[in-house]
């Protein structure tokens, strides 16, 4: 249900207000780093990479080698990267948009009828008035009494978005086993593999701002995930800090951003980078994400550096930890 603390952000960005309740501007040494989205995405230096993964599982070695050169190079460099001829068409990512920003235009009272309980634990479906969070993958795990009925299209749409995701994500591990010196499948069972690893939807939707050089949609956090991927609507506000700056990822056309997780930098010893990433707001068009968390089993694995990745002069970085005692650690602090 909608937090009796801070007041509604859907509302208050309907009403009509020009400048935000306290509760949402951030501490002073933070706001010199907040700017303007879109002057921010015009500026040049630094870039989010761009890799094309038409050529990811070419049959000649080095048109492939090329390719997995470039992946790993993102994957340490800057743990997110704009991916293109990813596989995914066109056509369905228009689709999958349409049906979340859909969603979003009903009426508060037709969306509640999703949300979630997060004092029960609770805490798939619609809450804090902008978001929407379900499981998408595996199928047989879904439960699909809180994916909205309205639109029609939405649960046949998600539902192909999501196995045809779950595609790229196979692609994706495999790659980055190969660059990491381990067999093909090698992160893949690392992760929970097709059975374990779950894929989780969270649709973020950020109203238009009337102070946006005050506030932040989302504030700076890394992703404890092993990979998240992201669509948007085209609309700029991701940020990362990258080398002591925030950069704002450009938008490019047709791509998927994928971001490194907490527990690929695990795995990884470190060698993935997982980075720092917030969301800006803006006030002249609202901004719609999906991103898509692919997350190990809570308790079946012990996430640690893989012995591929550890040596006498590269020590473990990261002690052992299931995933759910990561999430403790990352959200209280407990080792």
């Amino acid at each position: 249900m909608a937090s009796s603390i801070a007041p509604r952000v859907e509302s208050l960005a309907s009403s009509g207000i020009q400048s935000i309740p306290k509760e949402y501007i951030r501490p002073k040494e933070e706001l010199a780093s907040i700017g303007n989205v879109f002057e921010e995405e015009k500026k040049g230096g630094p870039q989010v990479p761009t890799i094309d993964l038409k050529d990811i599982e070419s049959e000649d070695i080095k048109v492939r080698e090329r390719c997995l050169q470039e992946l790993k190079k993102a994957a340490m460099e800057w743990g997110v990267m704009h991916l293109v001829n990813h596989g995914i068409s066109d056509q369905l990512m228009d689709r999958v948009r349409i049906a979340g920003q859909k969603f979003f235009e009903l009426p508060i009272e037709e969306k509640e009828k999703y949300a979630n309980d997060q004092a029960s634990g609770k805490i798939q479906g619609y809450g804090m008035d902008r978001l929407l969070f379900h499981l998408v993958f595996p199928e047989d795990k879904r439960d699909l009494s809180i994916w909205p009925k309205t639109p029609s299209e939405y649960t046949e749409v998600t539902s192909e978005y999501a196995r045809q995701l779950r595609g790229l994500a196979s692609k994706i591990l495999s790659a980055l086993s190969l660059c990491l010196g381990l067999e093909e499948g090698g992160l893949e069972k690392e992760v929970g593999g097709l059975e374990e690893l779950l894929l989780q939807m969270k649709i973020n939707y950020y109203p238009k701002c009337p102070q946006p050089e005050l506030a932040l949609g989302v504030e700076a956090h890394t992703d404890v995930s092993a990979l998240t991927f992201i669509l948007h609507n085209m609309v700029p506000g991701l940020q990362l800090f990258y080398e002591g700056k925030w950069i704002t990822a450009k938008c490019v056309p047709n791509s998927v951003i994928m971001h490194i997780g907490d527990t690929i930098e695990i795995l990884s010893n470190g060698k993935f980078k997982s980075i720092l990433h917030r969301g800006l707001v803006n006030k002249e068009k609202v901004r719609i994400s999906w991103a898509v968390f692919c997350e190990p089993p809570k308790e079946k694995i012990i996430l640690k550096p893989l012995p591929e990745t550890v040596s006498e002069t590269e020590p473990p970085l990261f002690p052992p930890r299931t995933f759910a005692q990561l999430i403790q650690h990352k959200l209280f602090k407990k080792t």
